[in-house]
């Protein structure tokens, strides 16, 4: 009788233990597979605060586990979903429960990216950054002098145009869009700094300002790479001869509300930045230039040029006295409109 409760006994604890084996091992099973039915990715939102079984919840509403309480018992026994960091985190198609807590644990959330693009004005990318999503939006509402306070942390700037560099940000969720600008500006001024240390001899620029000035008309004025030191160079012409520089996308950003059709009106009103009527460069820059368009400013071409004109294509006919640049305009404007 004493064998047989003995033998019991041990036949119990076999099968307990057994029983805790497969338990254990279903767990861990359960744990590495993927999520169901998650086809793309998916951005999960985690709260400050949020614990493991709000987060199973959640993967339950979006019908990716089947069991919250087998999930949480599952995550529990293998001490996973513990010191969860707030943020936004991306769900990539075949991700595990285990996957998803060592991220959330490490804290790998989600980059979002912003482009900002050259040849943009500062208001442009001001409406571009309060789309994106996730980022908190705190430049709304404040003054130029606020902004250049928080962004540059210096006075010496007049406006914001010109001072941030042109490229693609990545930023967690919740970010404070200062800080992209920040990072910007930062890198504008790396820009500019370096360009101005290894500038041409003789350029007619007294500070990096004002090749900075310069670089955003070439940034308006051609999109083509390999026509920037040309068009800089008649700039630098222009300058050093004493001739205005008769940029029509400076005298279009003096214009408030422009509709788009410049008319011999404009170019003779008498504007800060319309420069058919003021000599030497506006008083800041007119859109966000690029590296390349400073590397122009910095580096023009030697010429002779004094005039250029669209050729209907994207790209331009550069001259070097009056009459050709005439003939240029005839043939191009008549090209234009009668195509």
């Amino acid at each position: 009788m004493v064998v047989s409760i003995k033998g019991f006994l041990i036949s119990l604890i076999i099968l307990a233990l057994i029983g805790a084996a497969v338990v254990v091992a279903g767990s861990q099973w359960l744990l590495q597979q993927p999520l169901k039915g998650l086809q793309q990715p998916l951005l999960l939102e985690v709260e400050r605060g949020t614990h493991t079984r709000s987060i199973l919840t959640k993967l339950n509403e979006q019908n990716l586990i089947a069991d919250i309480s087998l999930a949480y018992f599952a995550s529990r026994l293998w001490r996973q979903g513990e010191r969860i960091q707030a943020g936004v985190y991306q769900l990539q198609p075949g991700i595990s429960l285990q996957q998803l807590w060592s991220k959330l644990k490490r804290g790998e959330q989600y980059q979002f990216q912003v482009t900002l693009v050259e040849g943009q004005t500062f208001a442009q990318w001001l409406h571009r950054l309060q789309q994106q999503p996730y980022l908190q939006v705190t430049t709304r509402g404040l003054s130029e002098a606020e902004l250049l306070a928080a962004v540059t942390g210096t006075d010496t700037f007049r406006s914001m145009e010109g001072l941030l560099a042109p490229d693609t940000y990545s930023y967690q969720a919740y970010t404070d869009d200062i800080l992209l600008l920040r990072q910007a500006y930062q890198e504008q001024q790396r820009l500019l700094d370096k360009y101005w240390r290894e500038r041409d001899p003789e350029l007619p620029y007294t500070s990096p300002y004002e090749m900075l000035i310069m670089a955003s008309i070439i940034e308006k004025e051609t999109g083509h790479t390999g026509e920037r030191p040309l068009v800089s160079s008649v700039f630098v012409n222009r300058l050093k001869l004493g001739m205005r520089l008769q940029s029509d996308p400076t005298t279009i950003y003096g214009i408030p509300d422009f509709d788009g059709n410049l008319t011999r009106a404009h170019l003779r009103e008498q504007t800060a930045y319309n420069t058919y009527r003021i000599s030497g460069l506006p008083p800041t820059p007119i859109a966000m230039p690029g590296a390349a368009s400073i590397r122009a400013t910095a580096h023009p071409a030697t010429s002779d040029y004094l005039y250029f004109v669209a050729d209907g294509s994207g790209g331009h006919v550069f001259s070097k006295t009056l009459e050709e640049h005439n003939r240029a305009v005839n043939r191009y404007q008549r090209k234009q409109t009668n195509p």
